[in-house]
């Protein structure tokens, strides 16, 4: 069966199945079994951790400033995504792994109060953000955040916590930036774009956790793993 036809079949599956067996995808990577979870982040049970890649608070907030018709509500729909995520799987610690605000413009008053009554629900848990590039113009979040702030890598376990993919000498790479989606086609010319996580020799990247995000298209090849976001599921491509 051709790739193409495979992941139709796979897009045919998913998008029937009314009882799925799991809603994450367990793998393992540096030796270590972690969660895929369907809302693009991922679990680490033995450390009771929780990574995000590329959250983008306040992405939309910036687009208004400049004057773009784009929508409101992203940054209570990341943070309430957020805090399910929380109330599910009970972590310990949240790494983000780069670009936690989009830029200097998203510092608005409403959405540094979101941010400040959201980590008062969660005051006891530890919070580690990797810098990205977005965070090196929007800034360090508030101190009073309570936010360590650390630049890539971030050696944590057998992984190195990282914005931009790239590869560590001794640790496996967990990243983010460039936001994978990969492409599922039907019949005919029905296709369909879905974000991914992406695992490779030495690395794997994450999709964005932001609502508001755009999305570099990702195509399969030999030694690269990916694994599509959707229908409140994650698959593996072969």
């Amino acid at each position: 069966m051709s790739f193409i036809a495979t992941v139709a079949s796979i897009a045919s599956i998913a998008s029937t199945a009314a009882h799925p067996v799991t809603t994450f995808r367990e793998v393992e990577w540096a030796g270590e079994t972690v969660h895929l979870l369907p809302d693009r982040a991922l679990f680490w049970p033995a450390a009771q951790t929780l990574f995000i890649a590329d959250l983008h608070i306040g992405k939309a907030a910036t687009y208004r400033a400049l004057g773009q018709p784009v929508p409101s509500g992203t940054t209570a729909e990341n943070l309430s995504r957020l805090t399910a995520l929380i109330a599910e799987h009970a972590p310990q610690h949240i790494i983000f792994l780069g670009d936690f605000l989009h830029a200097a413009a998203a510092r608005t008053p409403s959405i540094l109060q979101a941010l400040a009554v959201w980590r008062a629900q969660h005051a006891e848990m530890a919070m580690t953000l990797v810098r990205g590039n977005h965070d090196s113009r929007a800034g360090d979040p508030p101190a009073q955040l309570q936010i360590d702030v650390v630049n890539e890598p971030f050696l944590f376990g057998p992984f190195a916590c990282c914005h931009h993919p790239q590869l560590h000498a001794t640790h496996f790479v967990l990243a983010g930036h460039v936001h994978p989606v990969c492409r599922l086609f039907g019949r005919g010319r029905d296709s369909l774009r879905l974000p991914c996580f992406v695992a490779e020799a030495g690395q794997a990247i994450f999709p964005a956790f932001g609502e508001f995000t755009g999305g570099w298209l990702v195509a399969g090849e030999p030694g690269r793993n990916l694994y599509p976001v959707g229908g409140e599921q994650v698959w593996r491509l072969p």
